[in-house]
């Protein structure tokens, strides 16, 4: 299966794959100043749907033992018994939503299209609207926090917000990149003793060894597009990874780096992109991406395991179920599976 390649044309319109690579889009070159959201804004809020649980879901996180999940529409969800049963939050946009970050089990953040951030205080019940770019027409596409005061969000066209306060102002710290082209930025990450590292459009590699302050441009293992980074559970080891299965492993903070050989059941290479990866409870990693793909690795990331959905739908995000089980989502919507991707019973 053939992956998208991002084009650009020279208009300053892009045609890029689905966000955290599963939906086509088209973003707009807009220079126009980052606008705050202001608590008096009307507010059009995500309709209610029976459906939501199995429309398109982009990420996936825990808050304490709760679920919560974001996608199409502005549609969040939650679960308070392992994914069993979804309840629909109030949320207010009908904007895609495209990541979502606990730093507990009540403070959280989402990201989308127009520059979008949300909050929660209350574990994802409901939200309220911290920031967006109307103008800008281009999405976020991830975040990261240190703690409920600090954090940042990435996105399109090099796209660096940070915020001291927890989401009450966001400034664009975008120059701190050495980001001429401004690159597409797809994933932001904390590795411990390593630093925090940004991925990209066209290889694009940053770390910052002081919580974000300063980055420097990192020499990366691939020049096509990375769509995620996770640390391997060793010291100074990470992995990245991004279009038609490339995957690869740094021992050294991500100064060099060793490609992953990923076997299908065909005994193949896997060639489907990887969208999203989770760091399980018994330290085991998880990646999973297009074509149903779901990557597991019981060695700190020099192995994995590879099985392919029967259903092949692409998977955008994952994170721990209960009993070692696995919760995805992504097209089709959520999916509780065993260790392995398989749904229950299937061999």
């Amino acid at each position: 299966m053939s992956e998208p390649i991002v084009r650009r044309t020279r208009s300053g319109k892009i045609a890029r794959p689905m966000l955290r690579a599963l939906a086509l889009c088209s973003l707009l070159v807009a220079a126009a100043p980052l606008v705050q959201a202001q608590a008096a804004d009307a507010a059009t809020f995500s309709v209610p749907s029976s459906r939501a649980v199995s429309s398109l879901l982009l990420d996936v996180a825990h808050a304490g033992k709760r679920l919560v999940a974001v996608g199409e529409r502005g549609h969040v969800l939650y679960s308070d018994d392992d994914g069993g049963n979804w309840t629909q939050a109030k949320v207010p946009t009908r904007q895609m939503l495209t990541a979502v970050y606990f730093v507990d089990d009540q403070h959280g953040w989402a990201v989308g299209h127009d520059a979008l951030i949300l909050a929660s205080s209350d574990g994802g019940a409901t939200w309220s609207k911290q920031f967006e770019d109307l103008q800008r027409e281009a999405p976020l596409l991830d975040l990261w926090f240190k703690d409920a005061q600090h954090g940042f969000a990435i996105g399109a066209y090099g796209a660096l917000l940070q915020t001291n306060d927890g989401g009450a102002t966001w400034d664009d710290v975008s120059d701190r990149l050495d980001n001429e082209d401004t690159y597409h930025l797809n994933a932001i990450a904390d590795v411990p003793g390593a630093g925090l590292f940004i991925v990209g459009e066209a290889g694009a590699l940053f770390r910052s060894i002081d919580e974000g302050q300063s980055w420097e441009t990192l020499e990366g293992p691939y020049q096509g597009s990375l769509f995620g980074v996770i640390g391997s559970g060793e010291a100074n080891g990470l992995l990245v990874f991004g279009l038609r299965g490339h995957l690869f492993r740094s021992t050294d903070a991500g100064d060099t780096w060793q490609q992953v050989p990923l076997t299908t059941a065909g005994g193949g290479d896997l060639e489907f992109g990887l969208a999203s990866a989770a760091t399980l409870n018994d330290g085991s990693i998880v990646v999973v991406g297009h074509g149903g793909s779901v990557l597991r690795s019981t060695d700190h990331g020099n192995s994995f395991s590879v099985f392919n959905r029967p259903d092949r739908l692409s998977v955008a995000g994952v994170t721990a179920g209960a009993d070692g089980k696995l919760v995805l989502v992504g097209q089709g919507g959520v999916r509780l599976t065993t260790e392995t991707g398989a749904n229950p019973g299937q061999q």
